[in-house]
Formats: C-alpha cells, structure tokens, sequence
C-alpha cells in the first residue's frame, strides 16, 4: 500500500461518526471528520482525502450539493465518493427530492445501518480504483 489512505467522514450525527472512525482506524486508516456540508467542503481542501464518505441529510449543505460541488471542480472530481446514508428510509421527513439521488456522481452508495465488514470491503475496493 503506497502510504495511509485518507477518508473524510461527512455526517452530522457525532455517535455514527466516532463508530465509523473506529472501524476505519482499526484497518489504519488515516480519518478526518466534518459535521456539516460546508466543514465537508473545507476539509475536502485541507486534507485532500483519498475516499469521502458523505451523509445525505444534513445542516448547512446536503450530501447531494456537496457531492455536486465535488464532481464539478476538477480539483476533487476525481476522489470517490461513498454516500452512506438513511435517506431511504427518511425520504418522508425530508424535503429533497429522491430524484436528487438519481442524477449523483457518487462511486458508491449503500444505505444506514451498514455492518462494518461491508464499510471496509467497500472503502477497500474504492481506494484499489485509485491506487492503493
């Protein structure tokens, strides 16, 4: 492996992101948070990860404009995205159109709650397309 991966986790509920921190770090990843779309984004610049893992339904910014953001400035278009999410089962009390959904760029995409073993085979598998 050609150095430490870096994953960006991008939620806005704290216990869901110390348990994925933990899994990922277990498999010595090197993990950043961010709590909102916009500290997403800032991260994004300041660490230049190697996967994002992006929460849909959060403050400030969703996961679908982060994600478009992303895929459209060149500088990041080409760092895959995990979106991990309960949209699925939360689309009624939210207000963003599921067709959203369909038009994201994302690489990936797997619905809350999400075993650990399945986190890591997917994050694994996304990292090997960009070379680690």
């Amino acid at each position: 492996m050609a150095g430490q991966a870096k994953v960006l986790i991008v939620d806005d509920d704290p216990v869901f992101v110390e348990a994925t921190k933990a899994v990922l770090e277990s498999k010595n990843y090197q993990v950043s948070v961010a709590f909102d779309g916009n500290e997403g984004l800032q991260k994004v610049q300041d660490v230049s990860p190697d996967l994002i893992i992006l929460d849909i339904i959060m403050p400030t910014k969703d996961g679908f404009t982060v994600c478009e953001q992303l895929k459209g400035d060149p500088r990041f278009s080409k760092i895959p995205v995990l979106i991990l999410t309960s949209f699925a089962e939360k689309k009624g009390e939210t207000n963003i159109p599921v067709s959203e959904g369909l038009a994201l760029e994302a690489e990936d995409y797997i619905d809350k709650p999400v075993p650990p073993d399945e986190l890591l085979g997917r994050v694994e598998k996304m990292l090997k397309r960009v070379g680690f």
